[in-house]
């Protein structure tokens, strides 16, 4: 079940929504959740899709969420298909393998949920672009190409075979930003801005409520509907804009996102806690020392005249 963005702010009412039809319910934050309603069938007397079109309907009356809810056999198919067209809909994946096979055919590869952009090209330069064409490969070949684990992997994905299970959690403490680009954007050096002007916006929004993060999580909204994610722990508990956004380049960086068209990047401060309670290392760099100072007095300044009064020279609110 995917939220939308205009529903973060009810992120966790809208949990408990679903938590009223299942208790077997898993967040999936920003704006997302996992739920398996197998034992809630039968005591509402609705089948799945039933279910999800009486969710849409409360979530819509209570919180103007108009969500976009995928039902399928197994998590793998019910996030390919709510993400699969415009929000605000049940779609419904066929439970047989026809079905399912004709669902994902057209797919690009990098749409099955952990392939990630290094093995979908390394299996484009075989021909092998469309989860169609995965599924119809050898198994041999696939397993030459990406090697035997990854290899049987993927062509279980390709397949529509999910085995992993819905397992029950409450949101763990974070806080996110996102940016959604006015055009699909294929300048990495813009895409670095954007994420400078989140990590400075994440880092504030932390000191000024006293925590830090001790990990990050980079979300990139591609194009053709793919949604890559990364998270790397940050080497201590931090809330300091210039230690985020480092982490935040070397996520991208990573990617390998040359050619990429992107429509969104967002990042996510994980494992919040309080600041007084998170051990830091002494530095005797006298320029880290300035620099936490003069950020400091921009939180200062934020504060009295808003946030407009200070940001990074080289971040997109600095155009």
């Amino acid at each position: 079940m995917h939220f939308g963005e205009a529903a973060r702010d009810h992120y966790p009412e809208l949990l408990e929504l679903l938590a009223d039809l299942t208790p077997v319910v898993q967040a999936l934050p920003p704006d997302a959740a996992l739920a398996d309603v197998r034992g809630a069938l039968r005591y509402f007397r609705r089948d799945a899709a039933g279910l999800a079109a009486m969710l849409r309907l409360r979530a819509l009356a209570l919180y103007d969420a108009d969500c976009t809810v995928g039902v399928a056999a197994n998590p793998l198919l019910a996030r390919m298909a709510a993400h699969d067209g415009p929000p605000g809909a049940v779609r419904c994946v066929p439970a047989d393998p026809r079905g399912t096979a004709a669902f994902l055919e057209r797919k690009p590869v990098a749409a099955l949920h952990g392939v990630g952009p290094a093995t979908a090209r390394a299996l484009a330069a075989y021909g092998l672009d469309s989860v169609g064409r995965v599924a119809a490969a050898p198994p041999g070949t696939l397993q030459r190409i990406l090697g035997a684990a990854a290899g049987r992997r993927v062509r279980e994905l390709a397949c529509g075979v999910d085995p992993t299970t819905v397992v029950p959690s409450a949101p763990a403490r974070a806080m996110s930003r996102e940016h959604r680009f006015g055009r699909d954007e294929l300048d990495a050096d813009v895409r670095r801005r954007a994420l400078l002007t989140l990590a400075d916006q994440l880092g504030f929004r932390m000191r000024t409520e006293r925590q830090v993060a001790r990990a990050l999580t980079l979300t990139v909204r591609c194009a053709d509907r793919s949604t890559i994610t990364r998270t790397r722990r940050l080497p201590e508990p931090t809330a300091h804009t210039p230690a985020l956004t480092a982490l935040a380049y070397a996520l991208h960086d990573g990617l390998g996102l040359q050619r990429a068209r992107v429509r969104a990047v967002a990042l996510r401060a994980e494992e919040l806690t309080a600041a007084e309670l998170a051990t830091h290392q002494l530095s005797f760099d006298p320029g880290e020392e300035k620099a936490r100072r003069a950020e400091a007095a921009a939180d200062r300044a934020r504060l009295r005249f808003g946030s407009g009064a200070a940001h990074p020279a080289g971040g997109l609110d600095a155009a």
